[in-house]
């Protein structure tokens, strides 16, 4: 639908239940058929769970924003200060941990708001730069933060319920978005 009105807040203890649902499916349907589903079911258990989702909440070095269309969830997007990979030059980056549109909204503007909430996150924490960890087969995803100023610095690896894969990372400069 075009012209629609996004909404972006801050996500707080009472979305925990929400954020979980919402996450494990949207990391569900990104890369479940590219894995395989013990490695997959081991890795949403111990990632996505309410509870896992309340400690995030509570984490002072995590700041979760929630992209939502008429008050339901559209998207979501984690920034934490993380120690980044030695690929990464600028050592006080912030790292983009999660970000996930709903596919129903893929490809109508939502993913462009929820980014510009990431760049204000890394303003307001003073962050020079961000980086990322991207499956190296998420080719869509890579397009998309190339897109929007995100450069290779190197590689990294992800481990998916015991099975090691291979993200790229990439790097951005606050300054330059």
């Amino acid at each position: 639908m075009i012209g629609t009105r996004y909404s972006l807040r801050r996500a707080v203890l009472s979305d925990a239940v929400s954020l979980a649902a919402f996450a494990s499916r949207t990391f569900f349907e990104a890369f479940g058929s590219d894995n395989d589903s013990k490695h997959m079911t081991a890795h949403l258990a111990a990632t996505y769970g309410p509870e896992q989702q309340r400690a995030e909440l509570s984490d002072p070095w995590v700041v979760t924003q929630l992209l939502e269309v008429d008050g339901v969830m559209a998207g979501y997007a984690m920034v934490r200060r993380n120690a980044p990979p030695a690929c990464v030059q600028i050592r006080t980056a912030v790292e983009l941990w999660r970000f996930y549109i709903d596919r129903p909204w893929h490809g109508r503007g939502g993913a462009q708001r929820l980014m510009a909430g990431v760049w204000e996150v890394a303003t307001e924490l003073g962050a020079p730069a961000i980086w990322l960890g991207v499956f190296e087969r998420n080719f869509r995803a890579i397009a998309f933060y190339r897109k929007c100023g995100f450069e290779d610095a190197g590689a990294g690896e992800f481990i998916l319920g015991g099975e090691r894969q291979t993200d790229r990372i990439l790097a951005a400069s606050v300054a330059t978005t």
